[in-house]
């Protein structure tokens, strides 16, 4: 009772990412908590999930194993997670913002009257005083995201309702082992105890699984642009730069807006968060919304014409200079110099 749950999103008997960032920051909340991190598998052939998430600390693993429960399908994993949560009673409920995440997570807390803050970014635990109402609220869970079309950081708390729930975006926390050798329980339930037979009134037919062809989230080097660009013709220029360095080619949101290229290479508040080792800004003013999606680089360098661009704060080099000149002269000496 009153502990912190993770919904686990699988693919297949693979977690996903995302639900793995989520233990890591769980693990974390549940130690300022003192409770224990729970998560919970609903799927198919689930024999493997503990080896995968035991190490993240979780303390005690939930599974729901039927061949019916996968590929995902509303209903059931709805029915499951209310009534387990109904008689578990965490404190705090935690799932990606994913599209699965995004059909689970409203439907789970409509059922429970809790609410739900989606698409987080960050996670805190904190205090609150109601002065209306002289009530003081201790240990509540922070929900961080961006609102306003990401002109503002919103916190958001909900003080009397539980479970606390909030869908986080993938990429936004870190994902680390906590104890490679740690040990949890395994509970396994009788998945017809929470499903009746109307919930799997809709079946799967056929399933089709494409691959993103861009991976901005796992690259190690990432030459992004910005609408200082100027077009989409000039956007080639940092296909060029990534092709010679290796890298992968991202975007803010001002370059997507103006069509300079596809959105699935946004980077920021309102697109992908990374963590490369190397992050090349090219025309890149700087808008908070944007810093936010990569300032955990392990180094950054600014390319920009103005000297007093808001990106400069935090690239740890800065080069002043048109990027249609810059771009060229890197490709030209990294193909000089390099072996």
């Amino acid at each position: 009772m009153n502990n912190l749950f993770v919904y686990l999103e699988l693919e297949g008997s693979q977690v996903e990412e995302v639900s793995l960032e989520l233990l890591t920051k769980g693990r974390t909340l549940a130690n300022r908590l003192n409770c224990q991190l729970e998560a919970v598998a609903i799927g198919s052939k689930l024999d493997e999930i503990g080896k995968q998430v035991f190490p993240f600390g979780v303390d005690k693993l939930h599974l729901f194993d039927d061949a019916r429960l996968f590929p995902y399908t509303s209903l059931p994993h709805t029915s499951i997670l209310v009534k387990l949560f109904e008689e578990e009673k965490p404190q705090i409920a935690l799932m990606g913002a994913t599209s699965i995440g995004r059909d689970l997570g409203p439907r789970v807390s409509s059922a429970l009257h809790s609410g739900l803050t989606a698409d987080c970014t960050s996670l805190e635990i904190g205090d609150h005083e109601e002065k209306k109402d002289n009530k003081n609220y201790t240990d509540l869970l922070y929900q961080i995201r961006p609102a306003f079309g990401g002109n503002i950081v919103a916190t958001i708390i909900n003080p009397d309702c539980r479970p606390q729930m909030a869908t986080v975006r993938e990429g936004v926390m870190k994902k680390e082992i906590f104890d490679a050798n740690y040990k949890g329980e395994t509970v396994k339930h009788e998945v017809a105890k929470y499903v009746s037979n109307t919930d799997f009134i809709v079946s799967v037919i056929e399933r089709h699984v494409e691959q993103s062809k861009v991976n901005i989230k796992g690259a190690p080097i990432i030459v992004a642009g910005g609408y200082g660009m100027g077009s989409k013709e000039n956007f080639q220029l940092l296909h060029d730069l990534a092709n010679t360095i290796g890298a992968e080619v991202g975007a803010s949101r001002a370059a997507v807006d103006a069509g300079f290229t596809d959105h699935d290479r946004q980077i920021g508040q309102t697109g992908v968060t990374v963590r490369p080792k190397l992050y090349i800004a090219c025309g890149i003013s700087g808008q908070i919304q944007h810093i936010a999606g990569m300032q955990e680089s392990s180094m950054i360098i600014s390319i920009n014409n103005d000297p007093n661009a808001p990106i400069n704060t935090v690239a740890d080099y800065v080069i002043t200079g048109e990027v249609e000149t810059v771009i060229p002269k890197m490709i030209k000496y990294y193909k000089k110099n390099s072996k």
